[in-house]
């Protein structure tokens, strides 16, 4: 009760952004004014919190304004993804200190992680930071996940990961503790961290990467699912004209709507010859941000062909929405950005024709606050959520 009483007073002070008096944090938790001033003063001591000025608000003492000392920890995120591994280092307040990028090693799983714990290194020593502040890593993998074991299992895109045990493998290589998360999933907890909501905040985030994958935020906090793999949608039917999936089905997400997929649609369509290597990872990216370069220059095939691919994710979007029933879409991921104007030109319309609550609300639909980061900054979210986020759950007693 004392470890969740402490997170309930840290999460107000950080959700407060200018800081909370005693007084303020007795009205905000519900909890009485000894609970305060004894954790308080516990988290005075143990220095991630300071005292920040004296207000005056009404008849009475002055009250003192208790802030959150964003440098007395930090956590490392590290998205790995077939293209690209990225490197976030964050403040307890979320914020990003130092960031770092390089290419995914053509190699087998050991180097990869190698290289991993090898720019961990690097990112906490460029920063300056002691390492006896970071409170762990945080790794955002494409799914499926062993989520007891710490195991990526076989992700269509990472050749020859059967099974990886990348948590113990990267907590034995950096001496760190370290939570393995999809990257769909911590891209949520980074929406929700870096722009927080509501208590009963539900949204549906839209993953766009190598791949595409779903999260689901309700009531303000991620749904992982029983196996926390909540998300794959890769099967999921949007045109059933489409071509053929290795699934047996036609039309699937997976064939329609990756950045593979667009660039073979352009290809196909005379955007591009057809002279690329089918797996050729570095190519895709490439022509994927040609492309949009093309569209948005006035091009009009390269314009049809991103129209067409919009079409089909809000085809995706509208079964996730209508099937969740949420308050908002969110799209993200390291190829949003990109694709976000096309995008945002055309889905928004097609939704709203395609939703089953249209004669209710309106859904909006926005990018994500984080950035192309979003993945690494969520998987370093996932470890201060843990650290910082009371959650009832914690309160109940193991057998």
């Amino acid at each position: 009760m004392g470890d969740f009483n402490q997170s309930v007073i840290l999460e107000a002070i950080r959700r407060s952004g200018e800081g909370l008096s005693r007084i303020e944090l007795v009205e905000a938790t519900g909890l009485s004014a000894q609970t305060v001033t004894n954790i308080t003063r516990r988290l005075l001591d143990d220095g991630f919190i300071r005292e920040a000025g004296r207000t005056i608000n009404g008849p009475g003492k002055p009250r003192v304004t208790l802030r959150l000392i964003s440098e007395s920890r930090f956590s490392v995120g590290v998205h790995l993804d077939p293209a690209v591994m990225t490197f976030v280092l964050l403040d307890l307040s979320g914020t990003v200190v130092r960031r770092m990028g390089v290419r995914t090693p053509k190699m087998d799983p050991r180097q990869i992680v190698d290289a991993m714990a090898t720019t961990i290194e690097t990112l906490i020593s460029a920063a300056g930071v002691d390492r006896s502040l970071i409170a762990g890593v945080g790794v955002a993998a494409p799914g499926p996940l062993d989520a007891d074991k710490g195991t990526v299992i076989d992700p269509p895109k990472l050749l020859g990961w059967h099974r990886v045990p990348l948590r113990a493998v990267l907590a034995e290589a950096t001496g760190f503790p370290v939570t393995l998360e999809k990257d769909t999933t911590a891209a949520a907890v980074g929406e929700l961290w870096t722009r927080p909501g509501s208590s009963d905040d539900s949204f549906v985030f839209v993953y766009l990467g190598t791949g595409i994958g779903a999260a689901l935020a309700r009531d303000g906090d991620v749904v992982r699912g029983s196996t926390q793999n909540l998300g794959e949608v890769g099967h999921i039917v949007v045109d059933p004209d489409g071509p053929a999936c290795l699934c047996g089905s036609r039309g699937c997400v997976e064939v329609m709507c990756t950045p593979q997929a667009i660039v073979e649609q352009a290809e196909h369509a005379g955007v591009f010859p057809d002279d690329r290597e089918v797996n050729d990872v570095e190519a895709v990216e490439a022509r994927l941000t040609r492309l949009c370069e093309r569209a948005a220059a006035g091009d009009a095939p390269a314009a049809r062909v991103l129209r067409a691919s919009a079409g089909h994710l809000a085809v995706l979007t509208a079964v996730l929405t209508n099937m969740l029933d949420v308050d908002r879409v969110v799209l993200g991921g390291p190829f949003w950005s990109r694709l976000a104007p096309a995008y945002l030109n055309e889905i928004p319309g097609r939704l709203e024709r395609l939703s089953a609550t249209r004669a209710v609300r309106t859904l909006p639909v926005a990018g994500t606050v984080v950035g192309v980061d979003v993945g690494a900054v969520g998987a370093a979210c996932v470890v201060l959520d843990s650290v910082l986020t009371p959650r009832t759950t914690d309160l109940l007693l193991e057998d």
